[in-house]
């Protein structure tokens, strides 16, 4: 693997375990996930223990061990959407997709994830796709929101 990036990112940082989570955020941001060879140059450079690393990658629900799909669809849980019917909308994704919350298809095209809430209670169930809002939301709704993201 390419360290190139992640070495441009640890020569920004003070060679301290303070630096840990920035560092992490921005090679995340750079490869898209936390591959293992990356995790094991930042505790090296770093001099945190590579456990240490694991653990607050791990702890953390904003770092990811294995990469998205170009398209994150993340499904609303929250009261209200679960109310109006969030579960349905769930279940017709993961079965239109064979995948099921967490994963990601084969192909690398879609990742599902299942959130809290998205704030937008008023047009429950919702689900966002790559930052696009689908309110209102009914399982029909969800093939034809599925075929624009192929």
């Amino acid at each position: 693997m390419n360290l190139k990036k992640l070495n441009n990112i640890l020569d920004g940082h003070k060679v301290d375990r303070t630096s840990l989570i920035p560092v992490l955020q921005e090679a995340q941001e750079a490869y898209g996930y936390l591959p293992p060879e990356v995790l094991k140059e930042v505790s090296l450079r770093l001099r945190v223990p590579l456990s240490q690393v694991y653990g607050v990658v791990t702890f953390y629900a904003q770092f990811r061990l294995s990469p998205r799909g170009k398209n994150l669809i993340k499904v609303c849980e929250g009261t209200a959407c679960h109310v109006r019917g969030g579960a349905g909308i769930k279940k017709k994704i993961e079965g239109l997709l064979n995948i099921k919350d967490g994963e990601t298809t084969p192909d690398y095209k879609f990742t599902l994830e299942t959130v809290a809430c998205v704030g937008s209670c008023a047009f429950s169930p919702v689900m966002v796709v790559n930052k696009q809002y689908y309110g209102k939301l009914t399982s029909n709704d969800v093939e034809d929101i599925r075929k624009r993201y192929k």
